[in-house]
């Protein structure tokens, strides 16, 4: 019977890695973006 795959398939190790650039969580970033879109639809709508 051959063994079970690795379930992480290598995932893991992507985080492990030391990364240059800024670090953001992803809710930070998400609060950015919908952020930026809002305000890029205020500005679309007031001119």
């Amino acid at each position: 019977m051959a063994p079970a795959p690795a379930t992480s398939a290598g995932l893991l190790r992507f985080f492990e890695e030391e990364t240059l650039g800024i670090k953001i969580g992803p809710k930070t970033l998400l609060a950015v973006i919908i952020a930026i879109l809002i305000i890029c639809i205020v500005i679309h709508f007031s001119v």
